[in-house]
C-alpha cells in the first residue's frame, strides 16, 4: 500500500506580506498557489503533500513548521544550499489586490526533473500543478512536465490551474504551454479573467468549449463572485456565487481547487464537490492572506447548510 498522500501539489511556496486597507501594518503569512491548494485540501480532511524546494533560511523553516501544523506532508521537500525561499507582497486598491514579488532564482525555481520522487508521485491519487509552477523558470517547466508524465504513467489523475502571471512570461509563451498542458490533464481549473486573456473569448460557455476541445475531460471555470461553470463533454452546470462580505480574494481560487479535489477524493460527485468548493472559496475571502482564511471542513459545511436554508 502506498504511503503517499492522496493529493500532491508541485510548485513554489512564497512567504507572504499582506498590507490591509488601512495601510499601517504588514501581516506576514504564507502563499504560493500550489501549497495553498495542499493546505486547503488538508483542511477538508484529505491527505496532502508538497513537492518543492525551499531555501536554507528562516522562511524555509517557517514553511516546514506550517506544513507540520497543517498535516501537509513535506517528506520529499528539498532544501537548496544557497538559493532563497521566494517572497511576495499584497497591497489593496480600487482595482482589487496587487502582487509584487521577490522570487527570481528562488530555490523552487531551480528544481529539476531529477529532483522528482517517482514512487511518491505514483502513489498519489491526484497530482496538482499550475501555470505559475511552469512559468517561474525553464527548469521548473521541465520538472512539471516530467511530473505529469510520471503521474499519467502510474494512472494518477492530474489537475491543472491555468493561473496567469504575465510578469513571469509573455502571453504567447503562456498560451502555448498552457494549451499543450491542458491536453495532458484530467481536470482543468481556469479563472474567467485569466481565460479571457488566454483565449480571446468573453463568454464563459465559449471558454469552456475551448478547453474541452483542447482535450480537458473536466473544466471547472471559476468566476469569482459569480460562482463557477462546470463542463464536461457530456454535460455542464453553473453554480451561482455564495454571497459573503469579502475583504481579500487572495488565494480564493486555490481554495476552490483544494476543496474540489478533496471532495472528489472523498467520493463526492462532480456537482457536489463543486458546490462545496464554491462555498469554500467564498469563505476564504473573509480574512486577509492566502492561507489564514482558508476554511476548514466544519466551516464549509456550515456555509453549505446556510445556503440551502436560504435557498
Amino acid at each position: 500500500m502506498s504511503t503517499a498522500p492522496a493529493l500532491l501539489s508541485i510548485g513554489e511556496p512564497l512567504i507572504e506580506f499582506s498590507r490591509p486597507h488601512d495601510g499601517r501594518t504588514w501581516l506576514q503569512s504564507f502563499g504560493g498557489d500550489s501549497q495553498n491548494v495542499a493546505i486547503a485540501a488538508a483542511r477538508q480532511g484529505v491527505t496532502a503533500g508538497c513537492i518543492t524546494c525551499l531555501g536554507q533560511d528562516w522562511m524555509g523553516e517557517a514553511f516546514l513548521d506550517l506544513w507540520k501544523a497543517e498535516g501537509v506532508d513535506a517528506s520529499h521537500v528539498g532544501r537548496h544550499a544557497t538559493a532563497p525561499t521566494g517572497v511576495y507582497f499584497v497591497t489593496h486598491g480600487p482595482a482589487g489586490h496587487k502582487f509584487d514579488y521577490l522570487r527570481k532564482n528562488s530555490a523552487a525555481s531551480l528544481m529539476t526533473p531529477e529532483d522528482l520522487p517517482a514512487a511518491y508521485v505514483a502513489g498519489a491519487r491526484f497530482l496538482h500543478l499550475s501555470a505559475i509552477s511552469q512559468a517561474i523558470s525553464v527548469s521548473a517547466r521541465k520538472t512539471c512536465a516530467a511530473a505529469i508524465a510520471m503521474a499519467r504513467s502510474a494512472g494518477v489523475k492530474v489537475s491543472y490551474d491555468t493561473n496567469l502571471r504575465l510578469r513571469l512570461w509573455d502571453l504567447e509563451s503562456a498560451r502555448h504551454t498552457i494549451d499543450a498542458t491542458i491536453a495532458t490533464c484530467d481536470i482543468v481549473l481556469p479563472s474567467l479573467d485569466d481565460s479571457r486573456q488566454l483565449t480571446g473569448l468573453a463568454d464563459p460557455h465559449a471558454i469552456a468549449d475551448h478547453y474541452l476541445r483542447l482535450g480537458a475531460p473536466v473544466v471547472a471555470l471559476k468566476m469569482s463572485a459569480d460562482g463557477c461553470l462546470i463542463a464536461t463533454p457530456d454535460r455542464r452546470f453553473r453554480l451561482p456565487g455564495h454571497h459573503v462580505e469579502a475583504v481579500d480574494a487572495t488565494g480564493a481560487g486555490d481554495t476552490f481547487d483544494g476543496c474540489l479535489l478533496a471532495r472528489l477524493i472523498a467520493g463526492d460527485t462532480l456537482e457536489a464537490a463543486a458546490r462545496y468548493a464554491n462555498v469554500g472559496a467564498a469563505l476564504s475571502t473573509l480574512g486577509y492572506g492566502a492561507v489564514t482564511a482558508i476554511p476548514r471542513a466544519a466551516g464549509v459545511r456550515a456555509g453549505l447548510a446556510r445556503a440551502e436554508n436560504v435557498g
